[in-house]
């Protein structure tokens, strides 16, 4: 038996009231290889390739037409074609005895024109530009000037919403994930460097968390809170120059209030994301634990030793890889035996066929080599 068969990571977990063979997660990962936004083949392989996580949690999708971002090849969640496509992904995942649930994702301001119904500026919750340059095909643009979300929209958004949470439940996800974090839309109104409002969503916590908040409860009238969870970046900036004057009073007020909905899970990106900037200053995320009672996942660059120092000392449920389990398929099984990793290749992060994305050897691959 390995010498490792014995950490907790490798005991069973429990996530949205579903058993998980263990405890370690693959994080949801923007790969920009769904055409159309529509899941096929090939997602349907890398996701299975990755099944010896006892949770997937699938990447970032676009709840309408107007949540577009990025590159314009990201999965999206809103049409019964999208869930068709997803449900291939979600089969194969649960044959593999693994658990799968999905991302929500509105861009918000991280956006342009060229990717919007009918070209119309992007919305955010104040027209506050974006600092780098927007990926978008076939390259980068300059950052736009966002338009305001009006007061009349919100509803219009909501039903939104709900009406992707309900394709991911045609799709054969086990629950939904609501993306608040990493510098899109819902984190845009939570943050005071990107939310100039003067109304009932703009200026204190407890207003720059309600679109949050109202999103979360629509989501649940589909769901229901056993299987809603939501994710937070309370101190990255994701790329995009995100932070708050006083975070740990935003995410007191934001976890105690997910607390109070009483959603199941919270996905915590602790701390930056992005390589070669600066990090911000440190961040209770002990303190943040102690507001939330359900299923707590620790996510961003840990290790196999922080992984299980995280569990065993209470800190975390579940604790989610992500970039390693971009280059190495059969992750949880190097943990296993404490074999060394691949080494990523970078420019294929995002990109177009097997490239970087199904073609990262297995241990088993190099052994029969």
């Amino acid at each position: 038996m390995p010498e490792r068969a014995d950490s907790v990571l490798f005991q069973p977990g429990n996530a949205a009231g579903l058993p998980l063979k263990n405890r370690i997660v693959m994080s949801a990962m923007t790969r920009g290889r769904t055409p159309g936004g529509i899941p096929g083949d090939l997602n349907v392989e890398y996701y299975a390739q990755r099944t010896g996580a006892g949770l997937l949690i699938g990447e970032s999708s676009s709840i309408s037409p107007g949540a577009l971002g990025f590159h314009g090849n990201n999965p999206r969640i809103y049409s019964e074609e999208h869930a068709a496509g997803w449900k291939k992904v979600t089969d194969a995942v649960h044959a593999r005895g693994s658990r799968m649930f999905l991302q929500l994702w509105h861009c918000g301001r991280n956006s342009h024109p060229s990717m919007m119904p009918g070209g119309v500026l992007p919305a955010g919750p104040s027209a506050t530009p974006p600092s780098p340059e927007i990926k978008v095909r076939p390259g980068a643009l300059p950052p736009v000037t966002p338009r305001e979300l009006q007061l009349e929209e919100v509803g219009p958004l909501l039903d939104e919403y709900r009406n992707a949470a309900r394709r991911a439940m045609e799709a054969g996800f086990d629950a939904v994930e609501v993306h608040a974090g990493n510098g899109y839309l819902l984190d845009q109104f939570l943050r005071d460097c990107t939310n100039k409002r003067t109304d009932a969503y703009g200026g204190s916590p407890e207003n720059r968390s309600r679109l949050l908040f109202e999103v979360v409860e629509a989501v649940c009238e589909v769901w229901g809170e056993s299987r809603v969870g939501v994710r937070i970046s309370p101190n990255n900036r994701a790329g995009y120059g995100m932070y708050d004057s006083n975070p740990r009073a935003l995410y007191e007020c934001v976890v105690k209030g997910l607390q109070a909905i009483g959603i199941s899970f919270l996905d915590v990106v602790e701390g930056e994301t992005t390589q070669g900037e600066i990090a911000p200053d440190p961040f209770d995320f002990d303190e943040l634990r102690s507001h939330f009672s359900g299923t707590y996942i620790s996510n961003n660059g840990h290790t196999f030793d922080s992984a299980t120092e995280a569990i065993s000392r209470g800190h975390a449920d579940l604790v989610s890889f992500g970039r390693p389990f971009l280059t190495n398929p059969d992750l949880v099984h190097r943990l296993l035996v404490a074999a060394p990793l691949n080494e990523m290749r970078v420019e294929t992060y995002t990109g177009k066929g097997r490239d970087g994305y199904t073609d990262y050897p297995t241990l088993e691959d190099r052994d029969a080599r």
